[in-house]
């Protein structure tokens, strides 16, 4: 963190802002948190632990950038996911505007790229999403749930390598399989839907999902994330085992998802 020890923060949806300010203000004592939320996404509880805090409609650019800088703000985190149907519902500025008639390809690796190279006209830098969240990244092995068998790890590493595949050509970033066989391709609609639409074929027994970063993820933003939320639709779908790529995913609501896990004999690790 630089010389004044603020950060401004650009909060999305979820746990996954509060926890980096809980993060920053243990790493840094008397650190400024300085955050831009937006309507319909962020959650009203972050507005306490914030020293500054003002709100805006999903699509402004350019008064977010005013905002940090007029607060001496120099380095950002992006935090927290935005509802994916906000891709096409966009209200923009006319800042955005100029930044999205230069995509080919409008996805959240570029929008939010576009972003940050815009950020750095205003003397933004955008640190990594993981900044502050290192208690947060597991390493490979086994985390909650039972240990899973022979039969659960052939699938994992069957869907860990069709993940990274479908990842790479942009199209999502989890895969649900059960016994070899690809049940469901994460695409627009997110992953929980994904979950839902794959434990429906799967039967809600044997299925796996597996979650991955992109090769070569810019670890600005669109950081991969199980949490809660994650385990909570993936119990309600049947699914037994969920993989997750290791020192490039977060694990959030730790205490909770491993009870998650203990009560449903769902198998959580890393590869």
């Amino acid at each position: 963190m630089s010389e004044a020890a603020i950060l401004g923060l650009v909060a999305g949806n979820g746990e996954y802002p509060r926890l980096v300010i809980e993060g920053a203000r243990k790493q840094v004592p008397g650190i400024k948190i300085v955050v831009v939320a937006f309507r319909g996404e962020t959650r009203q509880d972050l507005v306490p632990l914030a020293d500054v805090c003002e709100w805006f409609r999903v699509g402004q650019v350019s008064g977010p950038f005013q905002f940090f800088s007029k607060h001496g703000v120099r380095q950002v985190i992006m935090a927290g996911q935005l509802a994916p149907s906000n891709l096409f519902n966009l209200r923009p500025d006319l800042r955005a505007l100029m930044i999205l008639a230069r995509l080919p390809r409008r996805n959240a690796e570029t929008i939010f790229g576009a972003v940050a190279d815009e950020a750095s006209k205003f003397g933004i830098e955008v640190l990594p999403a993981t900044t502050y969240m290192e208690d947060h990244i597991p390493r490979v092995g086994h985390i909650a749930g039972p240990v899973p068998n022979d039969r659960q790890m052939l699938d994992a590493k069957y869907g860990m390598r069709i993940a990274k595949e479908v990842s790479r050509l942009d199209i999502g970033q989890s895969v649900l399989v059960r016994h070899g066989t690809v049940l469901a391709v994460e695409g627009f609609e997110g992953t929980n839907e994904c979950i839902k639409r794959g434990g429906a074929l799967g039967n809600g027994r044997n299925v796996t999902l597996a979650k991955v970063a992109k090769a070569n993820h810019d670890m600005r933003f669109d950081v991969p994330v199980v949490g809660n939320l994650t385990l909570e639709t993936c119990r309600d779908a049947g699914v037994s085992q969920i993989v997750m790529e290791a020192g490039k995913t977060l694990l959030l609501q730790r205490e909770s998802v491993f009870e998650i896990c203990r009560k449903n004999k769902i198998s959580l690790h890393a590869l």
